[in-house]
């Protein structure tokens, strides 16, 4: 009404420029009614706060002369659109990325797939120039970073190459070409017969084989089944498997395909075939990116 003075408090008017030393820039330091408003603006913040992921990269040269790191886009759609988390590209390289200061930012780390294979000297065995390229880098960072996260209870999800990186770090090794074990399959991305990689992405990422899950283990809790189909883009896979390294799903030539770190404080699981590429219509890939991002949440309530 004319005349009168609205009782209202705006933001503005309780001064939030005002910062005490120690206290984040997001913070409202005023006291309202008592109450303490900027402890109360800080459980609200922090509440709508999404989780944050870092997702690795890979080197790539772009006309094979300018250096870059780059990531697919199908890993960051997956932790954004199904695991409800921010995706944060880091560069896989320990001349860039620092593991401490990356963990002290991040909730969740995924290890994505990638072309490269691991380096074998990483575990004991001499190159061989058939199965480059390797991305010494990123096996620099990505060992390291699998202990380290591991150690600090950050969730970890391992994705193809993600899964060997884990592997190796926990002192595992790796065959540079499943195939060649007597008794394996094929499980390469599928070519045309002249040799070139089918064009059609849906035939590529179409379900190839089954994989057996252990009963009761974390892939059949999280999954609610002891048998699933996934797909098959890879060459290199588990040899032995490191020693914390459970064993959670076989396909059905007997390569390892899911595992668990084991005594992990959070989640730490790694799959061979992609996930990343359907989560949002397939059950059993959108199952498990829920499952991370339920423990993105978990981890940043306890801390």
């Amino acid at each position: 009404m004319p005349g009168r003075r609205s009782r209202g408090i705006s933001i503005a008017a309780l001064r939030p420029n005002l910062l005490i030393p120690g206290r984040s820039a997001g913070m409202i330091t005023s006291d309202f009614c008592g109450l303490g408003f900027s402890w109360i603006l800080g459980i609200g913040l922090k509440a709508m706060r999404r989780p944050v992921v870092g997702v690795i990269g890979s080197a790539y040269r772009i006309e094979n002369r300018f250096a870059t790191q780059m990531v697919g886009e199908r890993n960051l759609r997956a932790v954004a659109e199904v695991a409800g988390a921010l995706p944060l590209m880091f560069a896989g390289t320990p001349d860039i990325t620092d593991i401490g200061a990356l963990l002290d930012v991040v909730d969740g780390v995924v290890l994505t797939g990638a072309r490269a294979n691991v380096h074998p000297t990483r575990f004991g065995t001499e190159p061989d120039p058939r199965h480059e390229p390797y991305d010494i880098k990123r096996d620099d960072l990505a060992l390291a970073l699998s202990e380290a996260s591991v150690a600090r209870g950050i969730p970890l999800f391992g994705i193809c190459r993600g899964l060997q990186e884990m592997n190796v770090a926990f002192g595992g090794s790796l065959h540079p070409e499943i195939r060649e074990l007597p008794g394996r399959m094929n499980h390469r991305m599928p070519r045309l017969e002249n040799g070139e990689i089918h064009p059609d992405p849906k035939v590529i990422f179409a379900d190839r084989h089954e994989v057996t899950l252990v009963p009761g283990g974390t892939f059949a809790q999280i999954l609610g089944c002891e048998s699933i189909r996934v797909n098959s883009l890879h060459g290199q896979g588990i040899l032995e498997p490191g020693k914390r390294v459970v064993i959670e799903g076989v396909a059905e030539d007997g390569t390892i395909e899911a595992i668990r770190i084991a005594d992990a404080p959070g989640f730490a699981l790694g799959v061979q075939w992609h996930a990343e590429y359907d989560p949002q219509r397939n059950p059993i890939n959108r199952a498990l990116f829920q499952a991370f991002g339920e423990a993105l949440v978990t981890r940043e309530r306890r801390v």
